[in-house]
């Protein structure tokens, strides 16, 4: 009978690597990471859901206890090969020498296939080749993981030659690197290795690929709605004119607060997408998205280029703030204007050129004894936005659920030009897209504002796809490449 659950029983020694696997393949962050032998001492399963309903489970166990002996014991057998492991835990579960060894041996007893980790920086010994054996002689569905934590590949030939003997693939995987990808490609080559469980398997690949495009869909949905909500922010307060002073400064602060939350509950939301749940998903030091939304350092590195943000003002229509209040009755004056080294001398959009000295970013004017702030009318803040929402989403999906710290940063990388972020490098069509999108919220037009979103939202998802793809591609770390401010040559 064809099984309709699936489930691998996650075997190797503390420090090696099996819990980050493990923890990596569930997408589960509660998985203990823990080097000191002997913190796992009975089996623990760990089942992935997709849509409320269970697709595959993974087991985590404990590490082997004594190897050599249970290894002596099994060739020593001579009842029937089917009935092997379940023989040896009658006859060793009130052992306590042998505990490990059995707790470890039930899933797989029970039917589980077994993905046996090593780490392939260190060489291989006699202890080694003895629990392989075991496995090898268990009959169960095998895979054996290489988990290269470095770049160190002295050993690598040597244990894939030895594991080509006892199991049915081999696999070089990095735990604490690997993203959506190669997780996938990780679960695909588990189809090869028993006929009986490609069918089920590639139901679970099929059901991991929709939800990653759900997942993406709803990132994009979160991302829109953040902007939305950010650049369509309007408050009208009580204001006598003696008060306008005190009021600008009230609600200036109150719309700084109002950005970061709302940009935070977003990411938050995002973070939850990705089952980054338990432990926090950590951001290296230097990057960009550890600064502060409204700091020079965050306009001068991401959004468009000077060029782009004057051809953004003359081609596209969109309203920069100078002399956008020209118009209006009463007192206008550039909310932002006071915030040291935002946008007061033209470094947030021209890096400190001073061409653009008066720009600002909410429309505001005093009518009566109202003072009326917002929309945005900086189409600058926009393209900040959508830098830190793609940056954010490449570092979650490429930020494995093994992973815990940043203690082995890559190489920073360089580019050239000056600009850390995807927007400056988009085609003239893909920024008409956000153009439609800032003209609409200006307008106030509902329907135009909806239809305008649904095609950001396409336009994000086509970036998330070449996020993915590029950092699949073994192109640059997310950690250097997409997260870390570039400084101009």
């Amino acid at each position: 009978m064809k099984p309709t659950l699936v489930e691998f029983a996650i075997i190797g020694h503390p420090n090696e690597g099996k819990s980050s696997v493990l923890s990596t393949l569930a997408e589960d962050d509660s998985v203990r990471v823990s080097s000191i032998p002997g913190e796992t001492v009975v089996c623990q399963s760990f089942p992935v859901r997709i849509d409320g309903r269970e697709i595959i489970r993974f087991i985590d166990t404990p590490g082997f206890q004594n190897p050599r002996q249970t290894l002596a014991w099994f060739q020593a057998y001579e009842g029937p090969e089917e009935a092997l492991l379940n023989a040896f835990i009658v006859a060793h579960e009130d052992d306590p020498a042998f505990h490990d060894d059995c707790e470890l041996l039930r899933p797989v007893a029970a039917g589980a296939g077994l993905i046996f980790v090593v780490d392939g920086s260190r060489p291989l010994r006699q202890v080694d080749r003895a629990e392989m054996e075991i496995l090898r002689l268990s009959g169960a569905p095998r895979m054996a993981v290489i988990n290269s934590k470095e770049d160190d590949v002295e050993y690598l030939s040597k244990w894939q030659s030895e594991f080509r003997k006892h199991f049915n693939a081999v696999r070089v995987f990095n735990s604490c690197r690997a993203n959506y990808r190669q997780r996938i490609d990780l679960l695909e080559s588990l189809k090869s290795i028993d006929q009986e469980l490609e069918p089920v398997l590639r139901q679970v690949v099929e059901a991991f690929q929709d939800d990653w495009e759900i997942r993406s869909q709803r990132t994009a949905a979160l991302l829109a709605d953040c902007f939305l909500d950010i650049l369509n922010y309007r408050k009208t307060i009580p204001c006598a004119p003696e008060e306008e002073e005190a009021k600008r400064r009230e609600l200036h602060g109150q719309y700084l607060a109002y950005v970061s939350e709302r940009e935070r509950e977003a990411q938050q939301a995002i973070r939850g997408l990705f089952k980054h749940n338990i432990f926090n998903l950590e951001l290296p030091p230097q990057s960009i998205l550890e600064e502060d939304l409204f700091s020079n350092r965050t306009w001068q590195f991401l959004g468009l280029t000077n060029r782009q943000i004057i051809l953004a003002g003359a081609l596209g229509g969109a309203a920069l703030g100078v002399g956008i209040d020209a118009a209006t009755v009463g007192t206008s004056f550039g909310l932002f204007s006071a915030i040291g080294g935002l946008i007061g001398a033209g470094a947030t959009a021209l890096k400190g050129k001073g061409l653009l000295s008066g720009v600002r970013l909410l429309g505001t004017k005093m009518g009566g004894e109202q003072l009326r702030v917002g929309p945005v009318n900086n189409i600058q803040l926009l393209y900040i936005l959508l830098d830190r929402g793609l940056l954010f989403y490449s570092h979650v999906i490429n930020w494995a659920h093994g992973r815990r710290d940043y203690e082995r940063m890559p190489e920073l990388l360089r580019q050239s030009g000056g600009k850390a972020g995807f927007t400056s490098r988009w085609s003239r069509e893909q920024r008409a897209v956000c153009d439609r999108f800032f003209r609409a919220i200006q307008k106030g037009h509902e329907g135009e504002i909806e239809e305008t979103s649904v095609a950001l939202q396409d336009l994000l998802r086509d970036q998330f796809l070449e996020i993915a793809e590029d950092r699949a591609g073994g192109e640059a770390d997310a950690d250097s490449r997409a997260l870390v401010p570039i400084k101009p040559e």
